[in-house]
């Protein structure tokens, strides 16, 4: 793979997927080949989020590969809680450490890591941005349940705006053949601009539906989400939304025999317990692949000797990102990076949109 870091999943060519996928499958297969390949490498997880799958899936991954844990699970038990900015935890952090996985809260985080780090970072969830090892988890899940991943009618179904894993699914799936979205959601929680912005430009046919009822019947794959309480402003807005997607055995008969099932995990009340015994269930299978998947990748990103400081990034445009959520409002001495798109500025860490 011809990346340092791992930001978004966009970066990988079907071509990287494709010897990642097959890697995971021989590792499936295989495991005792893989137990010493990341002997002497050491992982540092910065977790500033909490996280029980993604955490202790990449730490198993690397456990398993014969390699160590540094790290942290709460920002409040690092040097983050006497004010360290983020720039000097990863200048430190990259020096202790041969690859970096990390979640904050601050979308463009990861991205930002990469600037200053001398090792691979995997971006480990964003905010409400982006989840790639998520996505690839469910890339994963689908070559081996599904055997393709091309040609699907893909429901997504809860939190379409906060959702990262939601998001990361929907730009890498948009590059393949034949693929369809149906996006199941309140008017409130649709998915956001730069998302329908891809599937437009992708040419992807995709529809917005407000019940699971009115599209079940047509998947061959539906992606169920929880509505996360983490991403509201405020507890009113949050207790307008739950619960009012739930997945259960009556719904299920309208859909095909052969639909998966999948949800990155943690359920609340979106999928009922009943649901589980259903042969179209996935998501606790979808949790194992999930652990190979990162396993193949931490393979594919310790290929790469290069263990050097990037160079010194200087502001693209005179313009600041205004949305609040962005890494760059807090980490004020982030260079402000934009890609111009027609007669807009797309945030680099972010991917929100300025007016020109």
């Amino acid at each position: 793979m011809n990346i340092k870091s791992l930001i978004d999943l966009n970066q990988l060519s079907q071509e990287d997927m494709k010897e990642i996928i097959e890697l995971a499958g021989k590792i499936m297969k295989n495991p005792h080949n893989y137990t010493d390949y990341c002997h002497g490498k050491i992982m540092a997880t910065l977790f500033y989020e909490p996280s029980t799958r993604t955490q202790m899936s990449f730490q198993t991954a690397m456990l398993r590969l014969g390699g160590k844990i540094i790290g942290f699970d709460n920002p409040q038990n690092s040097s983050v809680s006497k004010g360290e900015n983020l720039k000097d935890t990863i200048r430190v952090i990259s020096g202790y450490s041969d690859i970096i996985v990390m979640r904050n809260s601050f979308e463009g985080s990861a991205y930002a890591a990469s600037l200053y780090s001398r090792c691979p970072v995997i971006n480990a969830g964003d905010g409400g941005h982006l989840h790639p090892t998520q996505t690839l988890t469910d890339l994963v899940t689908l070559s081996f349940e599904k055997g393709r991943l091309s040609s699907l009618t893909v429901g997504l179904c809860g939190d379409i705006k906060n959702g990262r894993t939601v998001h990361s699914l929907i730009k890498y799936l948009s590059q393949f053949k034949d693929n369809k979205f149906v996006l199941i959601s309140t008017p409130e929680l649709q998915a956001p601009q730069y998302i329908k912005d891809i599937l437009n430009a992708s040419g992807c046919e995709y529809k917005l539906v407000d019940t699971l009822d009115e599209a079940i019947g047509e998947l061959d794959v539906l992606y169920m989400t929880r509505i996360q309480r983490e991403r509201f402003a405020n507890a009113e807005d949050y207790e307008k939304q739950k619960g009012i997607y739930v997945l259960d055995r009556e719904k299920l008969r309208k859909a095909k025999a052969d639909m998966k099932i999948l949800h990155p995990l943690p359920r609340v009340d979106e999928i009922t317990i009943d649901v589980d015994d259903d042969s179209r269930a996935k998501y606790f299978e979808q949790a194992e692949y999930g652990m190979y998947a990162r396993m193949a990748l931490i393979i594919k990103m310790l290929e790469s000797p290069d263990r050097s400081v990037p160079s010194k990034v200087e502001s693209t445009h005179k313009a600041h990102c205004n949305n609040p959520k962005c890494i760059t409002s807090t980490e004020k001495y982030l260079p402000d990076l934009f890609k111009e798109s027609g007669d807009m500025l797309v945030c680099k860490y972010c991917d929100d949109r300025l007016l020109v």
